[in-house]
């Protein structure tokens, strides 16, 4: 039986208005289109920057900035809330489940790695990205991880998200894994196919960007962590 805090967290809808007007939502999807090519290109080109390369993290860092404001050009964000676990009718902001599920997600990720890197061509897709873990300094890289996994969000659960009419999860996660794949890493993509799809629920559930900002965050700062370590 699933409990019952994920089944809230990823699949209960909460009431919400966030209905855009039909200019708006032109604006929207005429804004998601544009930030997405150039984004798949800068994302392409930043890792494939050689690790320890000084460019690096300007280049990340300019990620970072088309995506957050891609999101805040494309019209209004919302925070979401979801039913507390305490009493069933009040709402609250997501903070709690969204981490915990990051830590699943991780985990399950990590069980996958013992899996991967048995494999010498999926170790080495996987190296190419630990290589830059190994090479940078922890809290810059922890600070990047934090900044692109934000906006990231804003974008593709914020802006994009509201941009489709119809069945966004699907859409906003096809759009999430085909700007990873201008990285050339397939494991990248793999990654973004179950990510984005948990996040796009939470998205769904909430009717916000809280809650994915959380997951992916936490997921991201735990295979940060983790994988140089499976990896190395």
């Amino acid at each position: 039986m699933v409990p019952r805090w994920v089944r809230r967290s990823l699949w209960d809808v909460v009431p919400r208005d966030h209905r855009d007007s039909p200019e708006a939502l032109r604006q929207r999807q005429g804004v998601t289109v544009g930030v997405v090519l150039v984004g798949a290109a800068m994302l392409g080109l930043s890792l494939r920057i050689e690790p320890g390369n000084p460019w690096f993290y300007p280049a990340t860092f300019a990620m970072a900035v088309i995506w957050t404001a891609g999101a805040f050009l494309s019209g209004p964000l919302h925070l979401g809330r979801i039913v507390s676990p305490r009493d069933g009718d009040t709402l609250v902001r997501p903070v709690l489940s969204p981490i915990v599920l990051g830590l699943a997600l991780a985990a399950v990720f990590v069980v996958g790695g013992l899996v991967v890197r048995e494999v010498p061509w999926l170790h080495d897709q996987v190296r190419s990205v630990t290589d830059f873990a190994d090479q940078g300094a922890l809290p810059l890289l922890v600070l990047v991880t934090v900044v692109n996994g934000v906006a990231e969000e804003l974008f593709f659960r914020g802006a994009a998200y509201a941009a489709v009419p119809r069945h966004p999860v699907a859409w906003t996660s096809v759009a999430y894994v085909l700007a990873t794949l201008a990285t050339g890493n397939v494991m990248l993509a793999f990654a973004a196919i179950v990510l984005g799809v948990v996040v796009g629920l939470e998205r769904r559930a909430s009717g916000g960007i809280l809650a994915p900002i959380l997951t992916h965050c936490t997921w991201s700062f735990a295979m940060l962590v983790v994988l140089p370590l499976l990896f190395g």
